[in-house]
């Protein structure tokens, strides 16, 4: 084989990345129908916008608080018990959303499928990491993020033609199709691992990995050049399939990680996305609809469509040139974007304006995300586990999901909804400043893949 048709077999994208894709779009589907109804649900107890938002902002708490355990299971148990164990504890959770007779019932419930959410999350970002060769990882995760924004799409559609059932419906209905993901995922995934043991065992029958370098940084002999001295880098065997010791691999640290620019730079617009494009999303963009524009249950809703048809089309064009021209000018550009869109979104005087606003937002966070993500699989590799890494990692963008809508609610009600959006426009700028000094994660000398 080529050299040109060995580099793209090696971009080819793993079919355990479709088995995930196909899972993420039955899990965004469910998220889809209820993102619009929560607010309104826990508006229904008659507490106040405030503390609406802080029941958007509960679950993304309690995945705060549980990412370090997350990590931690992911480099002990493997990514796949954790993510179908992760899929099935919010399932629960969702069902008893659905049966609470009191704001504090909901909220203690949301919050518990917390826990939940980040073991999956953490996994399928360790997943990716591990899979997606080097010069795809840009597209495995804009395919896996474009499951969930067509799921975002299509789901506020079904949960808006259901609002004539009462806005505990869609909950059941989130809870099965997170039970369905489950099983998709339990019974598909690693289906070829042992095809693909098979296959890179004839391929390199004495162990040896001559282009280990180009993915982890490390010489031939398992050894990092860069290391501290004295400090041993070589990593134990490194399993060819899921099926594998997880404990085989050698584990990257935090401290190793934040000595990157690039990771650094990472976690503020990781927190940045959160706050911006997922927490006060769904927690404001509703709420500004419904409260300043006079928009029904239903027209409200499609504000997380539009947002959603902005970001899928960007997140579907950028994959493929991030990995290609580098993940950094993505960055940049989407930070940007997102920044002015979402402070003019708080100008906005009617819904046909607040929807255009919402694509173009869309699109800067579907240019800023896939490149994102990609870059932090850069820092951690495919030979090493990083589920302590990338927790951390989505520990920022949680942080950013639970302080936006908390912060952003308080300043609707005590400033109003332009200050809100004002406030949450001005931080991607902010990021947009610390990226300018993160290095780019993208080997230059990656060929373009045809």
């Amino acid at each position: 084989m080529s050299r040109i048709g060995q580099r793209r077999a090696a971009s080819a994208i793993p079919a355990d990345i479709w088995v995930m894709v196909a899972a993420a779009f039955i899990v965004a589907i469910g998220y889809g129908i209820i993102a619009p109804v929560l607010p309104q649900f826990a508006e229904s107890f008659g507490l106040g916008v405030t503390a609406a938002t802080i029941v958007v902002s509960s679950f993304a708490f309690f995945r705060l608080i549980s990412a370090p355990a997350g990590g931690s299971l992911v480099n002990r148990l493997g990514e796949r018990p954790v993510y179908v164990t992760g899929l099935l504890i919010v399932a629960a959770s969702t069902f008893a959303v659905a049966l609470a007779q009191s704001y504090w019932q909901l909220l203690l419930f949301r919050a518990l499928g917390g826990l939940g959410s980040t073991m999956f999350t953490v996994s399928a970002m360790a997943l990716i990491v591990r899979l997606a060769p080097e010069n795809a990882r840009a597209r495995a995760s804009g395919l896996y993020a474009t499951a969930f924004l067509l799921g975002n799409i299509a789901g506020p559609v079904v949960g808006g033609m259901m609002a004539g059932f009462g806005m505990r419906v869609p909950f059941v209905v989130y809870a099965v199709a997170l039970v369905i993901a489950a099983a998709v995922v339990h019974l598909r995934l690693g289906r070829n691992e042992q095809v693909v043991a098979a296959e890179e065992s004839s391929a390199d029958p004495d162990g040896t990995d001559a282009d280990r370098t180009a993915f982890d940084g490390t010489d031939a002999d398992g050894t990092d050049p860069e290391a501290p001295a004295g400090e041993s880098t070589a990593p134990a065997a490194v399993p060819t399939t899921l099926a594998d010791e997880p404990g085989a691999r050698p584990v990257m640290r935090f401290r190793e990680a934040w000595q990157d620019s690039a990771y650094r730079a990472a976690l503020f617009s990781g927190a940045v996305h959160g706050w911006t494009s997922m927490g006060i999303r769904v927690a404001l963009y509703p709420l500004f609809a419904l409260h300043v524009l006079g928009a029904g249950a239903a027209v409200s809703g499609l504000a997380l469509t539009v947002f959603a048809a902005g970001n899928a089309v960007a997140v579907m064009v950028v994959g493929r040139f991030a990995d290609v021209r580098g993940r950094r000018p993505f960055i940049l550009m989407g930070l940007v974007i997102l920044g002015l869109s979402t402070i003019a979104l708080g100008f906005s005087t009617s819904i046909p304006v607040f929807f255009a606003l919402s694509v173009v937002a869309g699109v800067g966070a579907g240019l800023l995300n896939p490149a994102q993500q990609a870059t932090v699989a850069d820092v951690v590799g495919s030979r090493r586990s990083g589920g302590i890494v990338l927790s951390r990692y989505q520990m920022a963008i949680d942080t950013g999901a639970i302080f936006g809508p908390v912060i952003a609610g308080a300043l609707a009600e005590g400033f109003g909804y332009s200050m809100a959006f004002v406030v949450s426009g001005a931080l991607p700028l902010v990021a947009f400043a610390i990226w300018l000094t993160g290095r780019e994660t993208l080997p230059q000398a990656a060929e373009p893949v045809r």
